[in-house]
């Protein structure tokens, strides 16, 4: 947890105290230049496109958090990166959130979907979940999916589709461009060539042909002498919002499916008291312990944990003897094959 996931407070906190972060909203919205008084630093506002014919949402779905999102699917392996700022901060990382992407195969067919026309055919690919994939930003407010150099389908040009959530709330839809001339070079080789090239092109296509938004939704994508594919990155700036509330901001993002995270019990306690979690995979789990202002006082767990359920005692006279009375905020880190996940609760030493 980063300092900044913090409100500096004047008052007294309670766990009332712990309020959703900003109000997010999904409505669309202009793009948008904000220049900063830091400096030369700009963000952008990431332009709103439509999710377009095959959105499928997967969040109830544990292994849809994960890193690698190809399932064995043949293509030219794509390392992505998609960073996240925020257009309300300085153009700060923002963290923790949500990001879901999903695209095409190699041969322009989604997952989730039946009745797909296309060259090979009308296809079905109902209960098929490749390339659909949810990470959540780190603290440098990126996530990093192992994919593949998406085909193509008639009308369209070669595109990834993300949704970005604050909160559990869905604040913006938009797609991620290639370059033309890249898209033709891949699809010269073996793996593609039999689809042929596109005739659509970004100029052309019904979503980037705003090239004044597009400039803004292009990937930056390099060769990757490693794996034979490619390396792409993208940053986006999100209107995250400000820390102005009163109260402390939990900022409790999604958890991946990964775990549930108890109330400790009793609380407030003056000499004992347990931190229920349940684990679904097993991982390395961490468990620090902040005061009001967002400082680390203390790591009270750091070890590998398997799938189950545990738990974590807080002793006064053992491992939290060097804290004073009072409110403290408390974090499980949970890292596993599916990447890192976290969630914090209020405390409180009498």
């Amino acid at each position: 947890m980063e300092r900044k996931d913090f409100l500096r407070t004047a008052g007294a906190l309670s766990i009332t105290s712990l309020l959703p972060f900003g109000k997010a909203q999904a409505a669309a919205k202009k793009l948008t230049k904000t220049s900063l008084e830091s400096g030369a630093t700009t963000c952008i506002l990431v332009p709103q496109e439509t999710e377009g014919p095959y959105p499928y949402d997967l969040s109830s779905n544990n292994s849809m958090f994960r890193q690698d999102i190809r399932e064995s699917n043949a293509g030219l392996q794509l390392d992505l990166t998609i960073t996240l700022v925020n257009t309300d901060d300085s153009c700060n990382p923002v963290v923790n959130k949500r990001v879901d992407i999903w695209h095409c195969n190699k041969d322009g067919y989604y997952s989730e979907y039946a009745n797909q026309p296309g060259y090979l055919g009308t296809q079905s690919h109902v209960g098929e979940t490749f390339f659909r994939g949810i990470q959540l930003s780190d603290s440098n407010g990126q996530v990093k999916f192992t994919t593949i150099y998406p085909g193509w389908y008639t009308s369209r040009v070669t595109h990834i589709h993300a949704n970005i959530f604050l909160s559990s709330v869905l604040k913006a839809t938009t797609q991620f461009a290639f370059p033309d001339s890249l898209n033709t070079t891949v699809y010269n080789t073996s793996l593609y060539s039999a689809h042929g090239q596109n005739s659509t092109t970004n100029s052309n296509d019904n979503v980037f042909s705003d090239s004044a938004n597009t400039q803004y939704e292009m990937l930056t994508v390099t060769a990757n002498s490693t794996t034979g594919g490619y390396d792409a990155s993208i940053t986006i700036g999100i209107a995250a919002g400000t820390q102005t509330n009163t109260g402390l901001i939990n900022i409790e993002p999604e958890t991946g499916g990964q775990f549930k995270l108890g109330a400790n019990y009793p609380n407030p306690f003056s000499t004992v008291s347990t931190i229920p979690f349940t684990l679904i995979n097993a991982s390395e789990v961490r468990i620090d312990l902040f005061d009001l202002q967002g400082r680390k006082v203390l790591n009270v767990l750091d070890q590998k944990m398997d799938a189950g359920e545990q738990k974590v005692v807080l002793s006064r006279q053992g491992n939290v003897a060097s804290l004073a009375t009072g409110s403290y905020v408390y974090e499980l880190s949970v890292t596993n094959k599916n990447g890192t996940f976290k969630q914090c609760k209020l405390l409180t030493i009498k």
